[in-house]
């Protein structure tokens, strides 16, 4: 996942990197940025056991490490090292045009391979959201050459991770975007000073660390929630409000003009959201028997016994056991919703 605060940071800082090979690399601010949002969460992980606070979440278990390992080598260590590269060779528009390509990417596999729901509300949408991005992000001129077509790898590189991600959405967020940005962070910055790279200076490296906490640690935490909650599909289409989002906030702090260029695209992103808001999805569907382990309350899908050494309280985590259940009712292709469905739009 590449969240878009960061952007700015990677074009500013890529371009002396790989314009100096003796002295830089371009693993450099890739490795700073999950560096910084790495050791931010592991403050906020040992504050949360220096204050004693109970543990809502599913810690990661032995089951989920191959998973996260394919995370952080196809998000933390090949999406960031493409566009780094990519940047190098290619100019901002193309750039921030074809970063639009991860949404679509995570939506594509999310619906392909892993069969989330689509119909063609969803389809509607999804597009509108991407178009009006594509629009924001227009710069007036985009050509395709090798810098696009790495930007482009990176872009699948990213929508593989999301979709992985997918895999343990059950446990701790804080857990899972701490340990992908300390290990891609540890290597990203290790191959920078292999290659003879070196620290920036102390502004900007409290800078790039500040950017990699919020818009890579923050920003994870809250992505793997939402993939909990929502699915993959939903979950990166909503994403590709963040250029709006920026751009909003440019308007309003910044004193930037209000053109009529964000007005379309925020109009065309709001009818996505709309649409995507607006959703029922509602059938007769299977829960098969499972066992697992997440955050949770008593609801509907969460009516099994306790023994005497259950956490207190709710919500809580601990090991349970779901029974066969047959019934029907609007939902999400949320943790406990991930039936297969046909794949024509309805």
């Amino acid at each position: 996942m590449l969240p878009c605060s960061a952007l700015a940071f990677f074009s500013l800082f890529s371009r002396p990197c790989c314009s100096a090979p003796a002295r830089r690399s371009p693993s450099c601010c890739s490795g700073l940025l999950y560096l910084g949002a790495g050791l931010g969460l592991a403050a906020v992980h040992a504050f949360r056991a220096m204050l004693r606070l109970p543990a809502a979440e599913a810690p990661l278990r032995r089951a989920d490490l191959p998973w996260l390992g394919l995370v952080i080598l196809s998000g933390g260590l090949g999406g960031p090292l493409l566009l780094m590269f990519g940047l190098a060779h290619a100019d901002a528009a193309s750039a921030s045009l074809l970063l639009n390509l991860e949404g679509l990417a995570t939506m594509g596999i999310a619906w392909v391979a892993f069969r989330e729901n689509v119909d063609r509300r969803l389809l509607l949408g999804a597009f509108a959201i991407l178009a009006g991005a594509a629009l924001l992000s227009w710069q007036g001129r985009a050509s395709l050459d090798l810098g696009a077509g790495l930007i482009a790898g990176a872009c699948l590189c990213w929508g593989i991770d999301n979709n992985l991600t997918r895999k343990l959405s059950s446990a701790d967020p804080v857990q899972i975007a701490m340990l992908k940005g300390l290990v891609a962070g540890a290597v990203n910055v290790a191959l920078a000073f292999a290659a003879g790279g070196h620290f920036p200076a102390p502004g900007l490296l409290a800078a790039v660390g500040l950017v990699g906490f919020l818009g890579y640690g923050v920003s994870l935490a809250l992505f793997v929630l939402a993939l909990r909650h929502l699915g993959t599909a939903r979950t990166g289409a909503y994403f590709s409000l963040a250029p709006f989002v920026g751009a909003a906030i440019a308007v309003a702090f910044l004193g930037e003009p209000l053109t009529f260029r964000l007005l379309v695209s925020g109009a065309l992103m709001g009818l996505g959201l709309w649409l995507h808001l607006a959703e029922r999805h509602e059938h007769e569907h299977e829960h098969g028997e499972l066992e697992h382990e997440h955050r949770h309350s008593h609801d509907e899908h969460h009516r099994h016994a306790h023994g005497e050494d259950a956490p207190p309280g709710e919500p809580h985590s601990h090991r349970h056991r779901h029974a066969r259940l047959v019934h029907r009712h609007a939902h999400y292709p949320d943790l406990h919703h991930r039936h297969t469905h046909e794949h024509s739009p309805r």
